[in-house]
């Protein structure tokens, strides 16, 4: 069974998260915020994490992904956003500014969550502990 950690201070995103991957046999831990999100990873271990770009702070997500490559961890992260609807901003993946896997302009589709998800932990095959 593989673990996902969301890190997202929205708790009804949350537990719309939960339900819909737990449906598909994934174990899911949750954090509301950076640091209790940080304990869950290195306590945890997750397969997958996902995470809101926007939580106390604009850029606390990118932040916090940022972190996790500095320190070499190759967790696959799923980054959640609805800045570029809300700003009209176009945020995309990049090595050292925005160093994520995938993203998922919220409101977000359960079927392209669960094929996202499946994706980044399945099919990708990593071995990543």
């Amino acid at each position: 069974m593989y673990k996902v950690l969301v890190i997202d201070d929205d708790p009804d995103m949350v537990e719309a998260i939960r339900i819909v991957l737990e449906r598909e046999g994934y174990a899911v831990e949750s954090a509301s915020n950076v640091s209790d999100g940080w304990t869950r990873l290195e306590e945890g271990r997750p397969d997958l994490l996902i995470l809101d770009v926007m939580m106390e702070e604009p850029d606390e997500g990118l932040m916090f992904a940022r972190r996790v490559r500095r320190e070499g961890n190759p967790l696959p992260i799923l980054m959640l956003t609805s800045v570029n609807r809300a700003l009209g901003l176009q945020i995309g993946k990049d090595e050292e500014i925005v160093p994520v896997d995938e993203f998922m302009e919220k409101p977000i589709d359960p079927a392209t969550l669960v094929e996202k998800v499946r994706w980044l932990t399945e099919e990708r095959g990593e071995a990543l502990w």
